[in-house]
């Protein structure tokens, strides 16, 4: 038996647009004068976020990916983080951005961030789309954040539900059915 839901907009394609912009003039303040940045986004949920950062940005820029794993096909973080892609590139000594779709327990910017510190960047920053404080269970927090939000299971703008969803324009709200 498959599960029913609706989908109820949260944030539109408009206010989020209107977000990444400001977003990128804060970014490229802070790394002004960098010879290149490169942009580590986290699959796969970021995809659609990157995509509009980048093009917002007016910097030198790289594109690499890491793909994390904490979910599953779930609505509930398994709070193990598994790396199954790791970045093409070297950091070494360069100016990096992590971009993530949604900051929920924090296990898995944590995690990621621990990893890439390892690997010496100049400077490491980071960016979610989301945050839910609410559910936090690390002490963590994103340099930079498009919209806190409330305790809920959300899809859209690339964050899908059992690879569902990532397609909408916007960010809604997943509201189970009986």
């Amino acid at each position: 038996m498959t599960e029913r839901y609706v989908i109820d907009q949260m944030i539109s394609a408009k206010a989020i647009a209107a977000r990444i912009e400001a977003l990128a003039r804060d970014i490229e303040a802070r790394f002004a004068g960098t010879d290149k940045l490169i942009v580590v986004g986290l699959l796969r949920g970021s995809f659609v976020f990157i995509a509009d950062l980048v093009r917002e940005l007016d910097l030198p820029v790289e594109v690499d990916f890491l793909e994390a794993s904490s979910y599953g096909d779930g609505m509930e973080s398994s709070r193990e983080v598994r790396i199954l892609k790791d970045l093409r590139g070297k950091i070494g000594g360069r100016d990096v951005l992590v971009v993530e779709d949604i900051v929920d327990t924090g296990h898995t910017l944590h995690h990621v961030t621990n990893l890439l510190r390892s690997r010496d960047p100049a400077r490491l920053e980071t960016i979610a789309l989301l945050d839910k404080p609410a559910r936090r269970e690390v002490d963590i927090k994103a340099s930079w954040t498009g919209f806190e939000i409330p305790d809920a299971f959300v899809v859209g703008y690339g964050i899908d539900y059992a690879q569902r969803n990532r397609n909408l324009p916007y960010i809604g709200c997943v509201r189970m059915l009986e």
